[in-house]
């Protein structure tokens, strides 16, 4: 009997770009490894601060990112694009402004319903908004990249209706923030966590400490 692989939790939100840089890293990572890394996803709500008691946005609310902020991430984005060999990313003006929390339960649902397909899922989600520019809040297309990932649209798009799931996916967003995660990606191993596009090398360190 061989031992159970490690484990990292990543605390991710499908609208960050840093999320996506994130990946490309843990993913040179994994690549390095002589043993496989399983990888446990938990929702994080970026936008919570603009999140209202009925679950929508609401752009009035001052968030403190101005666009001297907006600068610094674009030029971060870019830094980091190309140290990842990022190169289908798109820049952060060039996809569309939309809210994950339907995304973020469908992923759950996904999770839960189809744990095997979920990581070509969570894959395919990622690609279409930073690579495709696709409105990854539609449920057509959330449907649509169900069914690329082997998994069936319609009940993807019924998940995404569905009140109690939406009430976990707030569950888990609180969740996070009672760990101590404040901004996302975060990346947790055995109590130690990394948080940001952080390089491969760092994410070795987080879990085999070298």
């Amino acid at each position: 009997m061989t031992d159970d692989p490690d484990e990292v939790l990543v605390y991710a939100d499908y609208v960050c770009p840093f999320c996506y840089l994130g990946r490309e890293s843990l993913a040179q990572y994994r690549e390095e490894r002589d043993e496989p890394l399983s990888i446990e996803w938990h929702p994080f709500d970026l936008r919570s601060q603009k999140r209202g008691p009925d679950g929508e946005i609401d752009d009035s609310v001052d968030d403190g990112k101005d666009e001297e902020y907006f600068d610094q991430v674009r030029e971060n984005v870019a830094r980091l694009r190309d140290r990842y060999d990022a190169d289908a990313m798109l820049g952060i003006d060039e996809v569309p402004d939309v809210d994950s929390l339907d995304t973020q339960a469908a992923s759950l649902f996904v999770q839960r319903e189809f744990p095997e397909y979920w990581a070509d899922f969570d894959d395919a989600l990622y690609r279409a908004l930073w690579e495709e520019g696709e409105a990854i809040d539609d449920p057509d297309v959330l449907a649509d990249i169900a069914e690329s990932a082997g998994i069936d649209g319609e009940a993807v798009r019924d998940a995404i209706g569905d009140d109690d799931l939406r009430a976990e996916v707030f569950e888990q967003f609180e969740a996070a923030k009672q760990q101590g995660v404040t901004g996302v990606p975060t990346f947790a191993y055995e109590g130690y966590a990394a948080r940001g596009a952080v390089p491969p090398e760092q994410l070795r360190r987080l879990v085999e400490g070298q």
